[in-house]
């Protein structure tokens, strides 16, 4: 179990820097600091929830889903509505599949481009050449 920062950043196989993020972002909570007096500071201690918390939100993020959309996800976990957070996974799944077709796409140019270039015939390389003319 985490009891420093530095502890749950390390579980949550993040840096501090980041857990500072989410928790100034609204996504982890800022615990009070506890032990010592007011001049000695005192250390903020976080609990299994927190990595529960951060584990989540490193997950959300490797789907995909934007931190405004992991925020809402959590929102919508503490009230337990369904129907929003399917709503939000089919408009992730949406926007996979659209990458994937871009993907796709790209993929079979490239690979147009590359017999094109392995086809023996004079003059510049069509990889070069079709990369040119899309940058400028």
């Amino acid at each position: 179990m985490a009891n420093t920062i530095a502890a749950l950043a390390r579980e949550g196989g993040v840096g501090v820097e980041t857990v500072r993020y989410y928790q100034r972002r609204g996504l982890l909570r800022t615990p009070e600091k506890s032990g010592g007096s007011a001049l000695s500071g005192g250390i903020r201690r976080y609990n299994a929830e927190d990595i529960r918390r951060l584990k989540f939100i490193r997950a959300a993020q490797a789907a995909g889903f934007t931190l405004e959309q992991v925020g809402e996800l959590l929102d919508l976990d503490a009230s337990e509505d369904r129907a929003r957070a399917r709503a939000l996974a089919r408009e992730r799944i949406e926007a996979l599949d659209r990458k994937i077709a871009e993907l796709e796409a790209a993929r079979e140019s490239l690979r147009r481009l590359a017999t094109a270039c392995g086809d023996g015939r004079a003059g510049p390389c069509p990889i070069i050449a079709a990369f040119q003319a899309d940058g400028g």
